[in-house]
């Protein structure tokens, strides 16, 4: 028994609009990325929020960036224990087999994943404690952020600690010996973002480990 179901008729309807206009203009640049393969500089890892489109932000094209969402744009530490680690995988195959020369790991304001993290950690969102939660065992990875936020006045924790996921992911990526020999060898360079999507604004992590306006 299929469970599927057809698009909704608005999705049937953009995907026509788009085959017939978008497509239609740049089919040559199309069927060079089917025929020559994805070439992209860049792999972005941000946060599934339907409110970050990355692409737009950049102005990107088709085939200009590998990207990989999840929970609050967040990589695990390395450790290849057999289990299935999807974020793993994508950053494997993007520095070993695409050989992209940056990884940017984007944050945004408001994130629902990050604001559940901390509400977990401070005692206040038991049902994530729960063993069978995939949010709350994905948030783990940020409860050591968590604890670097603490500090703050109560107001400015949970966007400070969404900052603190960019830096976290960071951290981690460079435990995946492949990244940082990458890194050490000037072939590949690291980058963290955060994105504030009321104002638009787009702040980069600089050398002294201070987020700054782009």
């Amino acid at each position: 028994m299929t469970v599927t179901r057809p698009l909704p008729n608005y999705l049937v309807q953009r995907y026509h609009g788009w085959r017939a206009t978008s497509f239609e203009e740049n089919h040559v640049w199309y069927r060079r990325l089917a025929d020559d393969g994805q070439r992209p500089r860049a792999m972005v890892i941000s946060c599934c929020d339907s409110r970050v489109h990355v692409t737009s932000i950049f102005g990107a094209d088709s085939g200009e960036f590998f990207i990989h969402r999840n929970i609050a744009n967040l990589v695990p530490p390395y450790a290849p224990d057999g289990e299935q680690h999807g974020t793993s995988a994508a950053v494997e195959y993007a520095v070993r087999s695409l050989r992209v020369a940056h990884l940017i790991v984007m944050g945004h304001s408001r994130c629902g994943g990050v604001a559940g993290c901390h509400a977990m950690c401070s005692g206040q969102a038991p049902e994530l404690e729960d063993a069978t939660s995939f949010v709350g065992r994905w948030m783990d990875i940020l409860r050591p952020g968590y604890e670097r936020v603490t500090g703050l006045p109560p107001e400015e924790q949970v966007q400070a600690l969404e900052k603190m996921a960019v830096r976290v992911s960071l951290d981690n990526l460079m435990t995946f010996p492949f990244v940082a020999s990458a890194v050490e060898a000037g072939e590949l360079s690291l980058h963290g973002l955060w994105h504030d999507i009321r104002d638009g604004e787009l702040m980069m992590l600089a050398e002294d480990d201070r987020f700054v306006p782009v």
